[in-house]
């Protein structure tokens, strides 16, 4: 059998380009049929969550955004509050109308925001500005004449709120942890609570397994630091204790009656008594 790549996919392949920013002048257009940039969407306050797809897709696009659309029902963010979605159409023959149908399809199975649009982005533009977003992000597909389709691999992207690339994830079924630390790190520390930098501190990305694994390391560090605090603190409090209670005999009011025993001369007489 054998194992050639069939040739409907050479050359689909995602070749990352992190830390690359995105193409700030793609001249593209909204579901209202209005011309925007693709700047626009950087706000340099929130991160993105970018998806590439084309409106008759047969199954992997739908794939792609239903899967997302479940990954991010249960990430505590919403859409629209802490972050963005742009979901750019990768066929030029798609209009303002397509990506409205498309759009409201998504949105209706985005559950935390109960099916409000804010905060979600269908875009379309023509061949050239769409070759620039893709080619930044490395996204490379191909335009099947036969079956007019296009073969396109399957990732959703985050990027940095100035619209840099942060991190790649693959499949068409995402883990809600792997996204919601993509984009705790694409974020870039912005508005990032202790328990999330926590998390960050503890997690890392695995090239090879494409998705965020557990440093034992940073754990053992992590374990270590919070042993500290807690002995520093337990230490702090009996000494402290200690020095109260020190205090308060010494303060003790002195007179006729309330003088403080002499200890050395009690010490004395009972050693000496018969």
């Amino acid at each position: 059998m054998s194992n050639s790549v069939p040739t409907e996919l050479l050359g689909v392949d995602v070749v990352e380009h992190l830390g690359r920013r995105l193409p700030a002048d793609a001249a593209l257009r909204d579901t209202e049929g209005r011309a925007v940039i693709l700047g626009n969407y950087f706000d340099g306050k929130r991160p993105t969550l970018l998806v590439f797809a084309y409106h008759t897709c047969p199954m992997l696009c739908s794939l792609v955004l239903d899967a997302a659309v479940r990954a991010l029902n249960d990430v505590a963010w919403t859409v629209g509050r802490e972050f963005d979605v742009v979901s750019i159409s990768i066929d030029p023959r798609d209009t303002p109308d397509t990506a409205t149908r498309k759009r409201r399809q998504v949105v209706e199975r985005y559950v935390r925001a109960k099916g409000e649009a804010g905060g979600w982005h269908f875009l379309v533009g023509d061949e050239e500005n769409i070759r620039k977003v893709t080619d930044a992000v490395g996204f490379k597909y191909s335009y099947d004449a036969r079956q007019g389709q296009y073969a396109h691999p399957a990732a959703i992207y985050l990027l940095t709120p100035e619209g840099a690339v942060a991190r790649y994830l693959y499949g068409i079924q995402f883990d809600p942890a792997d996204l919601r630390l993509g984009l705790l790190e694409a974020s870039e520390g912005r508005s990032i609570s202790t328990t999330e930098r926590l998390l960050l501190f503890c997690y890392h990305y695995d090239p090879q397994g494409k998705h965020y694994a557990l440093v034992a390391m940073n754990v053992m560090r992590l374990g270590g630091a919070v042993t500290l605090v807690v002995l520093g603190g337990l230490l702090t409090f009996m000494w402290t204790r200690e020095r109260r209670r020190n205090r308060q005999l010494l303060d003790r009011p002195s007179g006729p009656g309330l003088e403080r025993p002499n200890q050395t001369e009690d010490f004395t007489k009972g050693a000496i008594s018969p």
